[in-house]
This record gives structure tokens, sequence and C-alpha cells, in this order.
């Protein structure tokens, strides 16, 4: 199995779990990690192991650039469901809120404009 195989294993087993998800058990939308350890036990591990263990970890991209790159393909493909997480973490890593702007401006011509407006209503100011 080749790498874009297995990512795109990964993301149809992501969306089968959000959408398997009981609502009562989903927090604003979006499974907690108690409740992907209780229906995805495997998901979790990869979750907690590979990405966040190995593959945020890796030295060639900073943090900063993994949120930016992180936050543009979920803008793109309109994962809002994760979204609002990663657009805290860009921030915590050194995002300016100015630079999600631009980020939100640019990608409305390269990902269509309702994509662009669902970022922007998860990227309000708290």
């Amino acid at each position: 199995m080749g790498p874009r195989t297995g990512l795109l294993r990964f993301s149809l087993l992501a969306l089968a779990l959000t959408f398997a998800m009981p609502t009562s058990a989903v927090a604003g939308g979006r499974p907690t990690r108690k409740d992907v350890q209780m229906v995805a036990p495997a998901l979790d591990k990869y979750t907690q192991d590979r990405l966040l263990g190995e593959v945020w970890k890796r030295p060639d991209l900073s943090p900063r650039d993994r949120s930016v790159v992180t936050v543009a393909a979920l803008i793109g493909r309109n994962q809002t469901i994760m979204l609002s997480d990663h657009l805290k973490l860009a921030l915590d890593h050194g995002v300016k809120p100015a630079e999600v702007s631009e980020i939100i401006t640019h990608l409305a011509l390269y990902s269509g404009w309702a994509n662009a407006t669902a970022a922007i209503a998860l990227a309000q100011p708290e």
C-alpha cells in the first residue's frame, strides 16, 4: 500500500467515524478523543503515534508551517469539524490572525467561496 492509498484509507475511516458517532457523544459536532477511543481505538493509536508523534514532529517543517499547510488543506476540503481546533493550534504556533485572513481569502479563489465562507465562521475571534 502506497502513502496515498494509506492516506485515503485514513481519511475515509475518519469520515466514516464522524458519521457513525451518535450526536449525543459528539461535543460541538466533533468526536472527543474518548469517543474515538471507544469506537475506533486503532484510529486513536494512529492519531497519537503516527500523526501527532511522528508526522507533526518531523524536523523539515516547523510546527507553524505544518499548521499553515493543515489549515489550508482543511479549508480547501471544507473539513470544518477539524478546522476549529487547527485554527487555534495555528495561532498557538505563531500564525497571525491577519495571515489566517489571507489564507482564507487566497483559498477562496482556489477552493471556492463556500469553503472560504465556512472557514470565516470558524475563524472569528473569541
